[in-house]
């Protein structure tokens, strides 16, 4: 047991795994054989492009697994296709359509949503208008599939994204602070929307994490986890997780806690260790 957890901590969470960072180099269904002889009850992933719901979906049921979320318009710059400018609003609205299918497909619920980078020439006002215009624009197509949109806070600060070292550190991700998105969510006003609360990148931002949850619970739709620096497991960095973990449970959170770091050690060592708050 790790010194930070105590009898208090113990309860149960539903946890997920977002299987690309904590097992690399594997295949989707030796993933999701992972994440279940860890004895998770989620997953989650990236490209669902890149994988066959004929074959992923008997084997989630087979193992016992819910799909919890996988990713809407494709990355943190979704080129052609994100919230910030009017321009790629068609673009936008065609991928949250084919996710919202392919979230069908997979059996989820709910699929992640990028701002993608802001665009240089237009004021925060004029993109932050421009996104609550698309969500509300992509509540159309969602609520027909009852697929929610969670729409991810990335941080700005970090000067290397651990999960890509050698490429983008995101530093022009438009949506790094959790006050502009939940007033968001607020100006939107649709079921089908809501935060994604990565605890990695708003400690960076502007720390606060159990007070913002405490405050913002029902607007969260899914949280991720990953201490800071480095990204890598609870415990290995400044965020006192037992403590964040126990306000989470006690703030009501219906919803999934995923992992979504990188290991510094045998990573079914870690995924036991985090298993027992």
């Amino acid at each position: 047991m790790l010194p930070w957890m105590s009898a208090a901590a113990a309860g149960k969470m539903k946890l997920s795994v977002r299987v690309e960072p904590l097992f690399p180099g594997l295949t989707l269904p030796a993933q999701l054989e992972r994440v279940a002889a860890a004895g998770y009850q989620g997953y989650e992933f990236g490209d669902w492009r890149a994988a066959d719901a004929r074959v992923i979906v008997p084997l989630q049921r087979k193992l016992g697994l819910e799909c919890v979320c996988l990713v809407g318009n494709k990355g943190v710059n979704p080129v052609g296709m994100g919230l910030c400018d009017p321009a790629e609003r068609a673009g936008f609205l065609a991928e949250i359509r084919a996710s919202a299918e392919a979230a069908v497909r997979f059996e989820t619920k709910k699929m992640v949503v990028l701002s993608g980078f802001r665009v240089p020439e237009m004021s925060r006002e004029a993109m932050h208008a421009s996104m609550v215009e698309g969500l509300k624009r992509a509540h159309d197509i969602v609520a027909k599939y009852g697929v929610t949109m969670i729409v991810e806070v990335i941080n700005t600060l970090a000067k290397i994204e651990p999960l890509n070292p050698k490429g983008d550190n995101h530093s022009r991700y438009f949506l790094d602070r959790t006050p502009e998105a939940f007033q968001m969510v607020r100006e939107v006003g649709s079921p089908y929307f809501q935060i994604l609360y990565d605890l990695y990148h708003v400690q960076i931002m502007e720390g606060n994490l159990i007070e913002t949850i405490r405050e913002n619970v029902a607007n969260i739709g899914h949280i991720h986890v990953a201490d800071v620096p480095g990204r890598h497991e609870p415990g290995t960095g400044e965020i006192h997780i037992g403590n964040v973990f126990r306000a989470i449970r006690e703030s009501g959170y219906g919803g999934y806690v995923g992992m979504e770091y990188i290991p510094s050690k045998d990573v079914m060592e870690t995924l036991a260790e985090v298993k027992k708050l």
